[in-house]
């Protein structure tokens, strides 16, 4: 196990942070723009939400450059500016830290199907390690591949990151099928767990999803699959459409009820995801608190 994540875990488990987008838009980030443009563009803005967290009580916090690949930010006209917004994502949330937490730098899927020659894994291979060195450069202190679904695209994404030195962490999104516990490309969490954790993941997880309730049984089903450290950054439920928006119901109370459950079923790291914010990690924060004594 990495240093960085022994040091994190010597204590117990680690409050990680909740979404991002949402809070860009909370601060003006219209639909359809680019979010990681704002590295470049509005980079106090983007501090403000890596700050939020640190205050709330993470330990670990994220970068906005989920979607920073080049073949995702080709869409936006920003390719050539890929390493430039990856590099500012990292500094960004280095800064809100002060020190008083770990930066995991996020990667994020590119968006294109593979079996579907939407893309090719030479343009994946380049793209992710392209990205991964400018995170890298930029002083981060892990690597996190989130919200990924086809495990040949996060076999390419993971072996971009381990080129780079840093911990990484390789996590799923389970939000498919009868019982909501596959990936969009049928991957099972054992599949997932097996095949990340031989490809030399430091830690496996699951993020986004149906909501947290169901991730309980994929963290014990991951857990049970795996010798790495489990991270779970769930959904805050089921979403409704209100008026054309996105609503999510659960409360951070509520939330942060499933903290017990999680440690339980074997997470190390706990976040939110889609419907989370500082709210919703200042709860979980008190709980993991209060398990930890």
């Amino acid at each position: 196990m990495s240093e960085v994540i022994q040091q994190l875990l010597a204590a117990g488990p680690v409050v990680t942070d909740g979404a991002w987008g949402t809070q860009l838009q909370l601060r003006g980030l219209a639909p359809g723009v680019c979010p990681d443009a704002w590295n470049l563009a509005l980079p106090d803005r983007v501090e403000q939400v890596a700050r939020a967290y640190v205050e709330a009580g993470s330990q670990v916090i994220l970068t906005n450059t989920f979607r920073a690949n080049r073949i995702t930010l080709a869409g936006h006209g920003l390719a050539d500016q890929a390493a430039a917004i990856n590099r500012a994502g990292v500094e960004i949330s280095r800064r809100a830290t002060a020190g008083r937490a770990r930066v995991f730098a996020s990667i994020g899927p590119s968006g294109k199907i593979l079996v579907l020659g939407e893309t090719s894994e030479e343009e994946l291979a380049e793209a992710y390690s392209e990205q991964a060195q400018a995170l890298a450069e930029a002083g981060a202190d892990a690597l996190l591949l989130e919200t990924m679904s086809d495990l040949a695209e996060a076999r390419l994404a993971l072996a971009a990151a381990r080129r780079t030195g840093l911990p990484v962490v390789a996590s799923m999104v389970f939000d498919s099928g009868r019982n909501k516990d596959r990936t969009m490309m049928g991957v099972t969490p054992e599949q997932a767990a097996a095949e990340l954790s031989a490809a030399g993941a430091d830690v496996i997880g699951a993020n986004c999803g149906s909501g947290v309730a169901g991730y309980v049984d994929i963290c014990r089903r991951l857990r049970a699959a795996t010798d790495r450290p489990v991270w779970i950054k769930a959904n805050a439920g089921l979403p409704e459409l209100v008026d054309g928006a996105t609503v999510y119901r659960m409360t951070p109370e509520e939330f942060a009820a499933y903290v017990p459950a999680l440690l339980e079923a074997g997470a190390a790291f706990i976040g939110g995801c889609c419907g989370t914010g500082p709210d919703f990690i200042r709860a979980l924060a008190r709980k993991i608190s209060a398990a930890r004594s």
